[in-house]
């Protein structure tokens, strides 16, 4: 009971009743609450002139803060450029799963030998930069870069199938109007649109169509180019040759071909060491690290029963899921052709949209083994049926003000829109199938192509169940030709 100290009992108030009858002793006690009261008020203004004293001396709160808002975590859109052998895809993939990340959107473009994935993951970027670094110790992947903080072109492509009837069918296409999208199928009871544009576009049209009922979703991953700034250099001038015919020292397009031929054929004897181990540069492929338009992907079946087939798979949308799906194809040898990850129509599903050659039986089979996968919810084979499939393309010219109406001209053929133009550049946007983007680069190589970047392949089954390509080689109906 000594160690307590006297103040204890100050907060205690008595009433004034006690205080009227003790006389003397209650003026003391007042007297002793005034003083105290006063001491007290005379110590907080010490204190209160010490801290301004200290804040003087003290470094501003704003210089220490980017600490601690380094390591908030962001969305970062990582490029990686490859040289394409099989299993590419599922060690990538595996890079982020074993790290426990989750990979919102995967765009890749893939040719005969390279391909160029973009993806979208969210992290610190302390932790990001780490896994830049495994993903530049993987052999054959030529560059890794973070676009997060450069001024970027950013595109996404969106397949989506709308109930649709005769009392709001006309407020959808007043939807589809203001938004610039295009419809690519018409059944009784739905519509299949096509819509493109960045991540907040994407966001306002599934907002806005979620009220007529959605049917089925298809998305790519966001693909990004950086954006040239006005005044800069020229640094693809040596890819063209019709751009800037008065520069002296260019590099013909057949020598570049070459280089690169070469650096691929050498490429094979550098992957004996499996992927844990750094690989240097290949000289080639800084000069022409694009994805050229020889991408050999079959359409027609051959005399083998050898085709391409596109698969639909609807999964769950969770750390690893994309690892263990692409693990299934290159176990079993399968190349894969195009992959294109999204978002589907329900929340917590993703739709996996990929292109593997085979046959019917041995895809019958790859099916079989998917279902096994926990994760999986659907696996659907629309190569037999009629189908919408679109793809997107961001390409980068070389081109100066004198041949820029030119290119401008051919864009204006395929459909394309220029989405950026600098004083040495210009960027193109185009959507449509395989064959149509392949038909505008090789019109467009001549002029010097500095980037390339693309999605996989979207499809939808068409509901109206009319294709064309189901339509070559028929006769015409009788009463067509009776007419006639």
């Amino acid at each position: 009971m000594a160690a307590i100290s006297t103040n204890t009992i100050l907060p205690v108030k008595p009433t004034q009743s006690s205080i009227s009858n003790k006389g003397f002793l209650g003026k003391l006690y007042f007297r002793k609450i005034e003083l105290s009261k006063s001491r007290g008020f005379k110590l907080q203004q010490k204190l209160i002139v010490s801290a301004i004293k200290d804040n003087s001396n003290a470094v501003p709160t704003a210089e220490s803060s980017p600490s601690v808002g380094r390591s908030r975590v962001r969305r970062h859109t990582i490029s990686v450029f490859v040289g394409d052998e099989s299993g590419m895809i599922n060690r990538i993939a595996g890079v982020f799963a074993r790290r426990g990340y989750n990979i919102e959107s995967l765009a890749v473009g893939l040719n005969k030998d390279k391909a160029l994935f973009t993806i979208v993951v969210s992290g610190t970027d302390r932790v990001l930069q780490q896994v830049v670094e495994q993903l530049n110790k993987l052999v054959n992947v030529l560059k890794v870069e973070d676009l997060s903080s450069e001024p970027q072109v950013e595109r996404e492509l969106m397949l989506v199938k709308l109930n649709a009837n005769e009392s709001n069918r006309a407020e959808i296409m007043w939807l589809v109007d203001i938004f610039r999208a295009k419809i690519v199928d018409i059944a009784e009871e739905s519509l299949t649109i096509e819509v493109t544009g960045d991540p907040g576009k994407m966001v306002a049209v599934q907002r806005n169509f979620s009220k007529f009922g959605i049917k089925e979703l298809a998305t790519t991953g966001k693909i990004a180019l950086r954006r040239e700034r006005m005044g800069e250099s020229a640094p693809f001038w040596r890819f063209s040759a019709a751009s800037y015919p008065d520069l002296e020292g260019t590099m013909p397009i057949d020598s570049i071909s070459e280089t690169t031929s070469k650096a691929l054929e050498a490429q094979p004897n550098l992957t004996t060491g499996g992927d844990v181990y750094p690989t240097e540069p290949y000289d080639g492929f800084s000069m022409n690290q694009i994805l050229d338009a020889h991408w050999g992907v079959l359409d027609n079946e051959d005399s083998a029963g050898l085709r391409s087939h596109t698969l639909s798979l609807l999964v769950n949308d969770c750390p690893g899921v994309l690892n263990i799906v692409t693990g299934i194809f290159s176990r079993r040898g399968y190349n894969i052709q195009s992959l294109a990850v999204g978002p589907a129509e329900k929340q917590g599903i993703s739709r996996i949209t990929t292109v593997v050659p085979g046959t019917d039986e041995s895809i019958g089979k790859l099916v079989q083994q998917l279902y096994k996968l926990i994760d999986i919810h659907e696996v659907r084979d629309v190569t037999h049926m009629p189908f919408a499939e679109r793809e997107l393309m961001l390409i980068k010219i070389a081109v100066n003000a004198v041949a820029r109406r030119d290119v401008l001209d051919i864009a204006s053929i395929f459909r394309a829109k220029a989405v950026d133009v600098s004083d040495h550049t210009i960027t193109l946007e185009l959507t449509g199938d395989l064959d149509k983007m392949v038909a505008l680069q090789r019109l467009l190589e001549p002029y010097g192509i500095c980037e390339v970047a693309r999605t996989g392949r979207l499809a939808l089954v068409r509901e109206s169940k009319v294709d064309s390509k189901y339509l070559r080689g028929y006769a015409l109906p009788i009463d067509a030709c009776s007419s006639v």
